[in-house]
């Protein structure tokens, strides 16, 4: 059998790790074949192998059977291969086109012809069924429009091979289904798909084969058709994992949070919240779920203190906190896992250890003096946590950088959890993750429950809020469309109440 591609003893090594380990995969022409496993499995560096951006350390590459060296991308390129990031790498501020032609620039030395482009970039948006304006400017985007210009990008470049790192990690739940359908019809046009997801709802939805990695090796390869989530999620990360929703202990303390008549715009803007009452108690997990944009990131701003009320108050503990600092809020007991790990919740650059700290570099305890930092206490408290909660690396010095994603999110919960706080919030905890370390994230929010501490969840993975919440409360339009109890609502109920459809008082509660 002749493959579109094949990576015959793939090994990569870097100082003191090997990523690949002698990696063997054939993929046909016209399929989609899903890389699973865990977070820092080697699927990345794999495909960062094909594209060009690395050089194996041993093994071959073939195409159409062919053996290939790729001392770049633009050899990849060349060859009819195309990455889409996950992280988007497109210039804001030049239209969709411009973006699209960057070093393929139709016309001569003299004139760029971009009306020719721009035809030619809306035939293929039309024939995909993107739906993207090729003379829209890239900043006034949605995140779902932005990663269409970058699809659009490799099918310009005559791309048949497309591989995708982690696409729909920044994607809702119903941009998520479109670009299914987008994968499909890309998959029906003859075009070859190598998909990196931690997602297996939509890697079975849409996958003809699956390849496992785990620890740098690949532990098998599966069709889709014969085989189930389960046995691809023993195989990830080599036990069973349950994400169902658990018994738990029944209790509710006092009123932790309380919001009353809370609203929320800027300038001559509409209101970004509308009159939200609500409380959350000691001892219960309160989701909040709805579309993309329906207040969410407002709410969670204003409990963290990033912004205040135009109208309305933020009690904590009855206290009205509507005017304090975010110091004040996080030392009275108000932690938060922020929705973007890298521009919210780490220093890059920085060791985990410090990363530890964030936040809590002020403290005494990692203090020597009034204007010196205690070192010794900081790698202690790095080493304690690493532990603790299983950050892999080689060391609490190495730079946050280093990590993949799921141990990146360990050091943000880990230092948010240490601090010992009367309320969490979570926004988004699991987005990009796979499954073992989404289990430890929820693990996480459980302890924190029963605990007898208050948990806010944010996320737009309904299973999720379904699976974990006591109650859940839904936004439509910047309003409470409904709160209600998690052990007795669907998840049409809920799709009903985020489109303003539902009833207030389903559930047995109201806001």
């Amino acid at each position: 059998m002749s493959y579109k591609i094949q990576l015959e003893n793939i090994t990569k090594r870097f100082p003191g790790v090997t990523a690949n380990d002698h990696i063997h995969i054939s993929v046909e022409k016209g399929e989609i074949h899903t890389l699973a496993g865990e977070n820092g499995a080697g699927k990345s560096t794999l495909m960062n192998i094909l594209f060009g951006l690395y050089q194996p350390t041993e093994g071959q590459i073939y195409i159409d059977g062919k053996p290939e060296v790729f001392h770049s991308s633009k050899d990849s390129i060349r060859c009819g291969i195309g990455m889409v990031h996950q992280h988007f790498m497109l210039v804001p501020r030049l239209t969709v086109t411009e973006n699209i032609i960057a070093g393929k620039e139709p016309g001569n030395r003299i004139s760029i012809d971009r009306h020719k482009a721009a035809k030619e970039i809306q035939e293929l948006s039309d024939l995909y069924g993107m739906r993207i304006d090729p003379y829209k400017k890239v900043a006034d985007l949605t995140v779902t429009e932005q990663q269409r210009v970058e699809i659009l990008k490799v099918l310009y470049r005559r791309a048949e091979i497309l591989i995708f790192d982690e696409p729909t990690a920044v994607l809702t739940p119903q941009e998520i289904d479109e670009f299914c359908e987008i994968l499909l019809k890309l998959k029906e046009k003859g075009k070859t798909i190598l998909f990196i997801s931690h997602k297996l709802a939509e890697v079975f939805r849409i996958s003809d084969n699956i390849t496992v990695i785990r620890l740098g090796k690949v532990v098998g390869t599966r069709k889709v058709s014969e085989t189930t989530p389960e046995e691809i999620t023993q195989m990830m990360v080599g036990r069973s994992v349950d994400l169902n929703r658990r018994e738990r202990p029944a209790f509710k303390g006092e009123a932790v949070l309380e919001l009353e008549g809370v609203e929320y715009k800027k300038n001559k803007e509409p209101k970004k919240l509308d009159n939200i009452s609500f409380a959350v108690h000691a001892g219960e997990i309160l989701g909040i779920a709805g579309i993309d944009g329906n207040g969410q990131h407002e709410l969670a701003r204003i409990i963290c203190g990033l912004a205040a009320p135009t109208k309305g108050q933020v009690k904590y503990h009855g206290r009205d906190i509507s005017g304090e600092s975010i110091r004040s809020r996080k030392d009275s007991g108000i932690a938060c896992i922020p929705e973007d790990r890298h521009l919210e919740g780490l220093v890059l650059d920085y060791s985990i250890e410090n990363n530890l700290i964030l936040g809590q570099h002020h403290l005494p305890k990692f203090k020597r003096s009034k204007f010196v930092m205690d070192h010794r206490k900081i790698r202690q408290n790095g080493l304690e946590l690493k532990e603790r909660f299983d950050i892999r690396c080689p060391g609490t010095d190495v730079t946050a950088s280093t990590l993949s994603g799921g141990n990146q999110q360990k050091i943000i919960i880990a230092r948010e959890v240490m601090a010992n706080p009367d309320l969490l919030i979570a926004i988004q905890p699991t987005r990009g993750l796979d499954v073992g370390a989404e289990e430890f994230v929820h693990q996480a929010l459980y302890d924190q429950r029963n605990s007898k501490k208050a948990v806010i969840l944010i996320s737009f993975e309904l299973d999720e809020i379904l699976a974990i919440s006591d109650r859940i409360m839904v936004l439509h339009k910047g309003q409470i469309a409904g709160i209600v109890d998690a052990e007795h609502t669907t998840r049409e109920q809920l799709g009903a109440m985020m489109l303003g459809l539902g009833d207030k008082n389903e559930g047995g509660e109201t806001a």
